[in-house]
């Protein structure tokens, strides 16, 4: 609720506010998030930036769109580690939808690129895998 004389909520405040309320666990995996129109009653902003904020924390990972049933916060996964030597490169970009389907990355969700030398790029999604780089 905005209350008089507190700054207004834009889609960056309301994605923060909405980030605490996940990672307290106020809001719990599998919950369901207040639709755009109550967001846009409850803080008093326009549904385009309800919207604007729940893209936001879909593009990092935190919400899902579950059919049938609206934005629900993601289930958190203990990413598995990707051992890597000296000489290997890591960047990441987003993946086509192919790939999308193929490394079963949700939207939003980047996929790493662990680069050998002189072999073939490796792609991994970065929900589910994280890059550890051994001694050499």
């Amino acid at each position: 609720m905005i209350y008089p004389g507190q700054a207004p909520v834009g889609y960056l405040e309301l994605a923060e506010i909405l980030r605490d309320r996940i990672t307290s666990g106020q809001l719990r995996p599998g919950a369901r998030l207040p639709s755009e129109r109550d967001l846009s009653q409850t803080y008093d902003v326009a549904q385009m930036t309800a919207r604007a904020a729940v893209k936001l924390l879909r593009d990092e990972g935190l919400v899902e769109v579950v059919r049938g049933r609206g934005v629900a916060v993601r289930a958190p996964l203990e990413p598995e580690p990707v051992y890597v030597e000296a000489g290997t490169w890591v960047s990441a970009r987003n993946p086509t939808p192919a790939e999308r389907e193929m490394y079963g990355a949700p939207d939003g969700v980047p996929l790493l690129v662990v680069g050998h030398p002189g072999g073939v790029p490796d792609l991994y999604p970065a929900h589910r895998y994280r890059i550890v780089f051994q001694d050499s």
